[in-house]
């Protein structure tokens, strides 16, 4: 899960202990406290100013270091009492050309006059279209807080893959269309630069693979596995491109990426399901197909959740119960896997990868979290999101419900949408989903989305 850095920073005219006609200071101390503690106490690092700012040049003086600190991925601005907003804007808006996250926090309460001197910047900022999130609401209430919290974590996903790297692994997968990139498209939303590389070097590298790094992710195998994988040729080339992918994402320094997989390695070498699994359970985000959209969307589950992410075929919908079968053809983080554990299987299907390969096996446990893919509609990305919940069917009928596919052995998500299900076969941009655990998902990928000009269908 990511991390956030945020700058905290005061505002207000009425400050240095200046008090109201009632003899109580205008900026009240304690909740400033209260609010910094809630934000740590969730996991977010705080650079505070001790300076209350309230003119032209304490605006320019302490904003301008923040936009020029790195490590900095959001900047709060907290409302202590009423602002004049002319000498604020200036400044924010110099921030603002760093392109991090910027959120208006206003404490309610009559005492203070806090709301005048939140609802007066939000309207400043408004007014010159600077991007931003308004806030009001108590630190104490989980609700109102986790609005900041989530915008400053977004934040940090936007700040994270700016100047990043995604390489793709050969070309299109299997025709798809509704993954392709125009990478210019992905520099300017995104920062992101795509690069490629052919799959010869891959192969080569798996091939020569040592017996020693073989044998180290068999030892790996034994701890994440319930069972271990026959020892054969299939086996060791899963095993070897798994080996030779981490290499060169490592050697390369590269981000993320993406893969063929076949046509292509899966024809003749093997199958890449077991090192996509295994890339997903090591916490890199990727996709399968060089499909680019699944990509990123891996990138943000990955980044905000504490789960790993797993992404499939939307294979079956029940329009009666909102239920939703997410099977893939064998790539899972062994990690997500219910109480029986994760186990293998073979790859399954020779028209998809006639060399065969490993495929992992396993249904997901339980858990609360969100379906969710970008995708684009006329050349614009959209992301279509909504919550969900994970279900495992009884142990009398597992085995028939993963029979139903004809696939069995491959893992399955049993989902339930919490959508109105016409809308999302309307709405959705691919036979794929991303399955992301955690429910603060969704409000976390619609605040990026926000922040990076993407447009959502939240269902």
């Amino acid at each position: 899960m990511i991390e956030s850095k945020v700058g905290f920073v005061v505002y207000g005219v009425h400050k240095d202990g200046l008090n109201d006609p009632m003899g109580k200071p205008f900026i009240d101390q304690e909740i400033i406290e209260n609010s910094k503690k809630s934000l740590q106490d969730k996991g977010i690092t705080l650079l505070s100013s001790d300076l209350v700012i309230s003119t032209k040049q304490e605006a320019k003086s302490v904003l301008g270091k923040l936009a020029k600190d790195d490590s900095i991925d959001c900047l709060i601005l907290f409302s202590g009492t009423w602002i004049w907003a002319a000498n604020m804007i200036s400044a924010i808006r110099e921030f603002a050309k760093t392109g991090k996250g910027i959120v208006i926090w206003t404490h309610p309460g009559s005492q203070g006059w806090r709301p005048v001197g939140g609802l007066v910047l939000m309207s400043a900022l408004k007014e010159i279209g600077i991007r931003h999130k308004f806030v009001y609401g108590k630190a104490e209430d989980e609700s109102d807080l986790a609005k900041v919290v989530s915008y400053c974590k977004a934040s940090a996903v936007k700040n994270k893959i700016n100047f990043s790297t995604l390489v793709a692994f050969g070309g299109r997968g299997m025709g798809q269309t509704c993954g392709v990139a125009d990478p210019s498209q992905w520099m300017k939303t995104f920062g992101i630069d795509i690069d490629s590389r052919d799959t010869m070097e891959l192969l080569e590298m798996a091939k020569n693979a040592s017996r020693e790094s073989v044998d180290a992710v068999y030892s790996t195998i034994s701890k994440k596995f319930r069972m271990m994988p026959e020892r054969n040729d299939v086996t060791e080339r899963s095993i070897r491109l798994y080996i030779a992918l981490r290499a060169m994402y490592d050697r390369n320094d590269f981000d993320f990426y993406t893969i063929q997989s076949f046509p292509g390695l899966a024809d003749y070498y093997s199958a890449s399901c077991f090192a996509q699994s295994m890339m997903l359970e090591d916490g890199i985000p990727t996709s399968t197909l060089s499909d680019f959209n699944t990509a990123m969307t891996s990138i943000l589950l990955t980044y905000l959740s504490s789960e790993r992410t797993y992404y499939g075929d939307l294979q079956c919908i029940n329009k009666e119960n909102n239920e939703i079968k997410i099977i893939g053809d064998g790539a899972i983080p062994p990690s997500l896997a219910n109480k029986a554990g994760a186990g293998f299987a073979a790859h399954g299907i020779p028209t998809e990868g006639k060399a065969g390969g490993l495929s992992v096996e396993l249904v997901c446990k339980k858990g609360r979290g969100v379906l969710a893919r970008l995708g684009r509609v006329d050349g614009k990305f959209n992301m279509v999101l909504t919550r969900c919940s994970i279900n495992e069917p009884s142990d009398e009928e597992i085995q028939n419900r993963r029979d139903e596919c004809g696939i069995p052995f491959w893992p399955h998500a049993f989902v339930t949408v919490e959508c109105d299900i016409e809308k999302l076969l309307e709405s959705w941009n691919s036979e794929y989903a991303c399955l992301g655990y955690g429910d603060e998902l969704y409000q976390q990928i619609s605040d990026f989305c926000d922040l990076t000009g993407i447009d959502v269908t939240a269902l």
